[in-house]
């Protein structure tokens, strides 16, 4: 065994001397001597330390996108005037653009680590050049080119293409992206080999303004196609007369970034049709339609996809487990369907037939009522429009409260429309017991084939879902109001009161009622008195009719209340017997809607991305899934107690609602800049004692760890967003910015410090130069193979996505390039070639 002298009298051999050497490369690393411990221990541990560190970037990220998410979302007050209008239309528009927040904050939140890493790395070694901090660059730009792309070009559902909509900003980052790694090969190669002036460092840190100035040009179209007036009107949010119905019909409830009033009235009057369904339901369901239905910034993306790495509050919305128990999950399935044909609404919309659809298929009705012992019966769907082809359609059954197999025979089958036929029967088999049972219902569902050539030329009508109701048919029936209360409007004419039968339908009952005055007076603000409903055999529900008076004066809401007694014919009177009828004035602002917007506002501001308060924020980094306990999962606890530690400190930080959000983004990027210092210090360490270079760690593990979130990212902005913009529009820039400001700043202060002192700041260009140009040149591959596959039908003309084979071959060619980069970076890093 060899023994080397160290620190006068003290022997160690070989191996603890390699440790000790170690111990050397960390700027505040390690905080006690364990050079003596295993190497074997110590990499496991700075292994196990490195991963770890990146969940608590990840984590303090999180915080500082929510601060960038604050700045950007800045608005300011824009009057438009019109003809014939004395008072001008005030709206709002965003202060930030979106094309220069995503360069600039939004890239910095995103690439915050390889830019701090790169300038404490250079401050750390006394203004000299390291290799850990360049590398991670290229390496991370590596694997966003190429691994994320190839992700997000493979997971578009089958048939589907994505395309990236501002090309015009895609095209002037894929060239900046370029251009940069081609700046970096003559700065260290031709101009002055080895060496990086002032000079040179100020311009690769210019091109950062110039490639933000450009492509905010390229956003507001200044060397392009003139916009119309309409169009800036459209842009800045006044709409013209039916552009509400077309946004709604296109899943858009939000204008200006409020809530869309008459949206949200339809969306409603539609879940609400379904029993059991209550107003705070009503508003969890559509506040979760409006987050699915808008689209998001990557920031959005990228904060999603650490929350669900990190067991924390989720930014999709999920629907709870009691709200789905409490009706029997049919408004999980009622909900999944209309989001699955979101250009076809489920219930009582009218369609809009799209140009190329040949044909619509509904059912005839959208609900009926049998009794428990009719056997079999038909249900009819129709076929509107064209009806010269064949059209095909699944149809199939959805339990709610009866159960299949118990209450009635499951379907799931194909109808097909011959030519020229309008109309198809499907049979319907209830199950028949004995026992007395509720009233049951269960749902028929029309659904569109998953086969390309069945799906052309058909779309869903009005009317794709059909609620059966099963009546008990041992019993007369309980007879009661629907419902507490109803609102009605003064104008509205004549009020429609619904009395129910339950539990039974069989023989022929009545029940008398009469009303009863309150605030409301009869005759003088409706016409009320008494009178007998009579149900006959069968029948479950009945309207009392109220004609209301409309004085047009503006007075306060007024109710009257209406009263069932005396039943006959063996039914009995229900809980509720009793109903308020509130009259609204035309003036006012519906009460009921009210509290809808009030109930569906609260859920969207739940789902923010950042918080206001110190409470709310401590509140998430306390509870697991950010006290949103019914709905987490076993690996969200899991999750959530191995990065508790790390929530509890950056809970401390200023939540982005002090000082709009600034605040938070210092203390938030001076926090990322310490955890950056120790990660860089433990993948120095960790190299070391595995034998790995600097340059070989940080186009592996370090650009891993800090690209994973942004990869998650980018596969669900892929998956959701109808554009490509968020998924892979931002690699190119985030790539561009990496280098203008994760060298071009470090660089700059170091050839500044140098060139103060007489000396020149050396930048090896070996590895470094040998790794930039590899990946210049499989980046100019990579891009081409991006546009062609724009441009070639056989690729579906689209970014991401298409036919399967060339997804595919295009996603592994991708990744190939990825291999390709690191095997050859790394083999030219240990002198191979």
């Amino acid at each position: 065994m060899e023994f080397t002298l160290v620190k006068g009298d003290r022997f160690i051999n070989e191996s603890a001397l390699h440790s000790y050497r170690c111990s050397d490369r960390g700027l505040l690393l390690p905080f006690i001597s364990e050079y003596t411990w295993p190497e074997e221990v110590r990499s496991t541990l700075y292994f196990i330390g490195l991963l770890y560190c990146f969940l608590g970037v990840s984590i303090i990220a999180d915080i500082f996108m929510g601060a960038i998410e604050k700045i950007t979302s800045k608005t300011k007050k824009v009057y438009l005037t019109q003809s014939g209008k004395d008072d001008p239309d005030v709206i709002e528009v965003r202060v930030w653009s979106d094309t220069v927040a995503n360069l600039t904050l939004m890239a910095l939140g995103s690439s915050a680590p390889e830019i701090l890493l790169s300038c404490i790395e250079v401050v750390g070694n006394n203004f000299n050049a390291g290799a850990l901090g360049p590398g991670t660059i290229v390496g991370s730009a590596a694997f966003n080119l190429f691994v994320i792309s190839a992700i997000c070009v493979m997971c578009i559902p089958s048939g589907e293409t994505r395309r990236i909509k501002d090309v015009k900003v895609f095209a002037i980052t894929s060239v900046f992206s370029l251009v940069a790694y081609l700046w970096l090969l003559l700065i260290l190669v031709a101009i002055t080999p080895d060496v990086v002036d002032v000079w040179e460092a100020l311009v690769t840190l210019l091109f950062f303004p110039l490639l933000v100035l450009l492509a905010w040009l390229a956003e507001k179209n200044f060397c392009g196609v003139k916009k119309t007036e309409t169009a800036k009107q459209m842009e800045l949010g006044n709409f013209e007369p039916g552009e509400g119905d077309k946004l709604v019909k296109d899943n858009q409830y939000f204008r200006n970034g409020h809530l869309d009033r008459d949206g949200l009235v339809r969306f409603i009057k539609e879940v609400k049709k379904y029993p059991g369904l209550t107003d705070e339901d009503a508003a969890v369901l559509a506040a979760s339609k409006l987050v699915e239905s808008q689209s998001h910034s990557r920031m959005w993306y990228r904060v999603g996809a650490v929350r669900t790495m990190t067991g924390g509050r989720k930014t999709q919305p999920q629907l709870s487990m009691k709200l789905k128990e409490n009706i029997a999950d049919k408004l999980e399935s009622v909900y999944n369907a209309m989001n699955e044909h979101p250009d076809a609404p489920t219930l009582g919309s009218v369609p809009t037939v799209k140009p190329h659809v040949n044909a619509v298929v509904d059912f005839h009705a959208a609900s009926c009522a049998v009794m428990e012992d009719i056997g079999k019966f038909q249900v009819e769907i129709n076929r509107t429009g064209r009806v010269d082809n064949i059209a095909r359609v699944r149809v199939e059954t959805l339990e709610g409260t009866a159960t299949e197999g118990e209450d009635y025979v499951a379907i799931n089958q194909i109808i097909t429309f011959e030519p020229e036929e309008v109309s198809k029967m499907v049979e319907v088999e209830i199950v028949n017991d004995s026992q007395w049972e509720p009233d049951e219902e269960f749902y028929l569902r029309l659904s569109l084939l998953h086969e390309r050539e069945d799906r052309e030329g058909v779309q869903l009508g009005r009317i794709s879902i059909m609620e059966i109701v099963i009546l008990n048919d041992d019993e007369p029936g309980v007879l009661q109001f629907q419902r507490r209360g109803v609102l009605v409007k003064e104008s509205i004419g004549t009020a429609y009161v619904p009395v129910v039968r339950k539990n039974g339908a069989d023989g022929e009952v009545s029940v008398k009622w009469r009303t009863i005055d309150r605030t409301a007076i009869n005759k003088k603000d409706f016409v009320g008195g008494e009178g007998v409903l009579t149900f006959k055999h069968t029948e479950v529900e009945l309207n009392i009719e109220i004609p209301i008076i409309d004085d047009m004066s503006a007075e306060k809401d007024e109710h009257f209340e209406i009263e069932l007694f005396d039943p006959e014919g063996g039914a009995t009177l229900g809980p509720i017997n009793r109903t308020a009828v509130t009259i609204t004035n035309d003036d006012d602002f519906d009460t009921l809607l009210s509290k809808m917007m009030n109930l569906t506002n609260a859920n969207m501001h739940q789902l923010q991305v950042h918080h206001e308060t110190y409470k709310s924020q401590i509140k998430d980094a306390l509870n697991v899934n950010g006290g949103d306990i019914e709905n987490a999962t076993a690996l969200d606890y899991v999750l959530h107690f191995f990065t508790f530690g790390w929530k509890i400190i950056f809970a401390l930080v200023p939540p982005p609602g002090f000082l709009g959000g600034w605040l938070c983004f210092f203390v938030a990027l001076g926090a990322i800049g310490v955890l950056t210092a120790i990660i860089g210090d433990l993948a120095a360490i960790f190299g070391c004692l595995v034998g790995l270079q600097d340059a070989v760690t940080a186009i592996t593990f370090v650009a891993l760890g800090t690209s994973l979130p942004d990869t998650f990212a980018s596969k669900t902005a892929a998956v959701q967003e109808k554009h490509a913009d968020n998924a892979i529009g931002n690699v190119t820039g985030s790539n561009s910015v990496n280098v203008f400001l994760g060298l071009g700043l470090p660089w700059l202060i170091a050839a500044v410090y140098h060139s103060v002192n007489k000396t020149t700041f050396d930048v090896a260009s070996g590895n470094l130069g040998f790794s930039v140009g590899l990946y210049t040149g499989l980046s100019v591959v990579c891009l081409g193979l991006i546009v062609l596959r724009r441009m070639l039908p056989y690729f579906g003309k689209a970014e991401l996505g298409g036919p399967n084979v060339p997804k595919y071959l295009s996603g592994l060619f991708m990744i190939s390039l990825w291999l390709i980069y690191v095997l050859l970076a790394s083999l030219q890093t240990y002198g191979y070639f």
